[in-house]
């Protein structure tokens, strides 16, 4: 995944940057992070019942969205990841003239299958392959959301 520029308001949030640039511009995103339209905004469930808006890198086929708890290589899963996990269904706001938000069914994926998506997260951005170097072996979790 191409690596954050310099231009960060100061005093933004990172992330909510993205999700303004996602929400301003039908789901492109090029800056501060170049993901273009292969980006979503998970709403997760966090235990205090409030929402997280995740912006996520996402891969679509005719099976659904899949998303990956990357956390930039981090050795460690970022917290959304436990929401996900806690939640059967979540809202996903996706690309489009305007954004639209769907409801998706949550499933995490396993095994083969998981490994599979995890190669095809690897071709999607060399950044993903580059992520192995620095989580400390863990398995980063993939989750299919479905509409």
């Amino acid at each position: 995944m191409p690596g954050a520029t310099s231009d960060v308001a100061p005093g933004m949030d990172f992330n909510q940057q993205i999700v303004d640039t996602f929400r301003a511009r039908g789901g492109e995103v090029n800056e501060p992070v170049a993901f273009g339209k292969n980006l979503v905004l998970v709403h997760v469930p966090k235990k205090d019942g409030t929402i997280r808006v995740a912006p996520v890198a996402a891969i679509h086929d005719e099976s659904g969205r899949y998303i990956v708890a990357s956390a930039g290589g981090s050795p460690k899963n970022p917290a959304w990841v436990y929401g996900l996990r806690r939640a059967e269904q979540v809202d996903v706001e996706v690309p489009g003239e305007p954004v639209e938000t769907v409801r998706a069914k949550v499933e995490e994926l396993t095994g083969d299958e998981r490994d599979t998506m995890w190669e095809r997260f690897k071709e999607f951005s060399s950044g993903f392959a580059a992520y192995e170097k620095t989580a400390e072996g863990r398995v980063f979790p993939i989750f299919r959301l479905v509409r």
